[in-house]
């Protein structure tokens, strides 16, 4: 979804706020809630809705948020769709369309596992899809890739077993508002985002 987000993102001129990227960076800062976080993440879990709506609430406020964002791995819980609303009710912004990417279990642990990260600058790269171009070295800064402990192979069957049991739920959610399109996850980029292109024409 992240390498999606990001394509729909440019074309669209719209803010791609991943929740994800929200908590690394209050980690990596090591604030508070960054330091609750972590603890979660690197079991695999979901981290608690109150942390994760406080942060979305906040970032959906910023001036580069008002005439659009696509929202990444939120929400993720009955909860959080339910606070979603509310910040969306208060802000009078409607959701458009929501995105289930139908995906194997076995592709998604190979993409996943495949993400590597610059301990420096947070580069994003993928060993198969966005390699560097010298292996385990950041194009940007020239420091170490590694990848994070919440891409490694165990957690990430941990993380799909919680999606299943906490997750899946919100499909009937948002399919009982008509808002619900279902794409084949298991697509390379330029076909899925063809796909893609259709639902947002």
């Amino acid at each position: 979804m992240g390498t999606h987000a990001k394509i729909l993102s440019e074309s669209y001129g719209v803010p791609h706020i991943s929740t994800g990227d929200l908590l690394r960076l209050q980690i990596q800062k090591g604030s508070p809630l960054g330091k609750r976080a972590k603890t979660f993440i690197d079991n695999g879990q979901l981290v608690p809705d109150a942390l994760v709506v406080e942060m979305v609430r906040e970032r959906l406020g910023s001036p580069d948020a008002q005439k659009g964002f696509i929202l990444d791995g939120f929400p993720r819980t009955a909860e959080q769709a339910s606070a979603l609303d509310e910040i969306l009710a208060e802000r009078k912004i409607p959701i458009n369309l929501v995105l289930e990417f139908d995906t194997s279990e076995q592709v998604i642990v190979d993409r996943l596992s495949g993400r590597r990260t610059c301990t420096k600058c947070g580069a994003n790269y993928h060993i198969r899809n966005i390699p560097p171009q010298r292996e385990g070295v950041c194009d940007a800064c020239g420091q170490s890739l590694t990848q994070r402990k919440d891409d490694e192979p165990e957690t990430i069957r941990k993380r799909l077993r919680v999606y299943r049991e906490q997750t899946a739920p919100l499909i009937e959610f948002y399919k009982k508002r008509g808002l619900l399109r279902v794409v084949n996850g298991d697509l390379e980029i330029e076909p899925l985002q063809s796909e893609l292109s259709r639902y947002l024409k």
